[in-house]
């Protein structure tokens, strides 16, 4: 699974889209940011050194239920490393991303 490409769809065919469980680009992101937002909440009571391996731990949890109870993977290994090079593109482009600086302190 990728992250969603630019949709070329009309509104209307996004919209039966979602209806069905798909997720365009704007509700991938917006889906994303929810969990983003779960997080710093979490973040007022639990370290983020800490809360991000509970994030990574939910996330490999879920990918592998998904594998062998939605998908039916037949070939764990393939799997793993396909989602293993998506984390690490997904994580290559944050880490790039200037926008995520911490703030400076007046």
């Amino acid at each position: 699974m990728e992250e969603p490409k630019a949709d070329t769809r009309s509104r209307n065919e996004r919209r039966a889209a979602r209806k069905e469980g798909e997720l365009d680009s704007t509700a991938f992101l917006k889906l994303a940011d929810k969990f983003i937002d779960l997080a710093n909440r979490e973040n007022a009571q639990v370290k983020a050194t800490q809360l991000h391996m509970a994030f990574l731990y939910a996330a490999a949890r879920y990918s592998a239920y998904v594998a062998k109870s939605v998908s039916n993977v037949g070939e764990h290994e393939k799997f793993v490393q396909h989602m293993v090079g998506q984390y690490q593109e997904m994580l290559r482009q944050h880490l790039a991303d200037e926008s995520l600086e911490t703030p400076k302190k007046s």
